[in-house]
């Protein structure tokens, strides 16, 4: 079974796929713009040392994203053995 988390809730190191992106207009554009659609897989690098914004890395670029634009888009973790 895959469990779904918010990918505000990805750890620095943490993988997985994007399942669901709950944005709409402008902000929906702009994280297709950069690449993140349904089945992207994605990795967090890193934190701030506030915690806000994260580093993710998607489709081989490192973007930093606020935990309030993250907080709307569905991931199922990849498993530690991927």
């Amino acid at each position: 079974m895959n469990t779904f988390i918010h990918m505000n809730a990805l750890s620095p190191g943490q993988r997985g796929t994007v399942t669901d992106i709950r944005h709409t207009g402008e902000m929906r554009r702009r994280l297709q713009d950069i690449g993140l659609i349904r089945g992207t897989p994605v990795e967090c690098v890193g934190r701030s040392p506030l915690g806000d914004p994260a580093a993710y890395r998607i489709r081989g670029a490192v973007i930093a994203l606020r935990d309030r634009d993250t907080a709307l888009i569905g991931i199922t973790p990849s498993s530690p053995w991927d």
